[in-house]
């Protein structure tokens, strides 16, 4: 249980301080810990941030892994992936993994390629299967999806920047908004 209070800790930190000004020392006192109990968890403050990464968005990519692609529709598979986004990780601290990576990635190269080949890569590929089955089911009619599968999941991290930036003067109804975009795929010829 210290290890994950440790991850707890090191969240808040992060998310107040970003990567490069947060310490392992404050870490520690969060966690009420001591900072050498950190290293026998985590090699170091780059090791603990990509745990934090590994812990908090894997569970997602373990669901986007397994959505099942025969005998549910496309629409069903990405409504259960885009409401468990918008539940457990918009809806909680763990939104700030991603803006954090957002971020910090372009100061710290090593965390953006662990996110990318940990988080973006395997959801890419597992989505790539996921619209392209949908195509040749005729569930899906525009087939570049399957090229810019992110064109599926861009609602996602948009709502994490607007989450960052502009919630305080304008709420998002994330829910709502995840739903549109489902209709505006899946039934691109609807009229309001």
């Amino acid at each position: 249980m210290r290890r994950d209070g440790i991850l707890r800790a090191a969240l808040d930190e992060f998310s107040e301080r970003g990567f490069a000004s947060a310490r392992l020392d404050d870490v520690a006192k969060r966690a009420g810990v001591a900072k050498g109990t950190i290293y026998l968890y985590f090699e170091d403050k780059e090791t603990l941030f990509e745990e934090l990464i590994r812990a908090t968005l894997g569970p997602l990519i373990a669901e986007l892994k397994t959505l099942p692609t025969h005998d549910v529709t496309a629409r069903a598979a990405l409504e259960r992936l885009l409401g468990a986004f918008a539940k457990e990780i918009y809806g909680t601290s763990r939104r700030h993994v991603l803006r954090l990576v957002m971020n910090e990635g372009p100061r710290f190269p090593r965390l953006a390629e662990f996110h990318y080949r940990n988080v973006v890569e395997p959801a890419m590929a597992a989505m790539k299967l996921l619209l392209a089955r949908a195509v040749e089911r005729g569930e899906l009619r525009h087939p570049a999806l399957v090229s810019f599968p992110q064109l599926v999941i861009a609602p996602g991290l948009l709502s994490v920047i607007w989450g960052s930036l502009f919630d305080r003067f304008a709420p998002l109804d994330v829910d709502a908004m995840l739903r549109a975009h489902l209709d505006i795929l899946f039934d691109p010829g609807a009229r309001p």
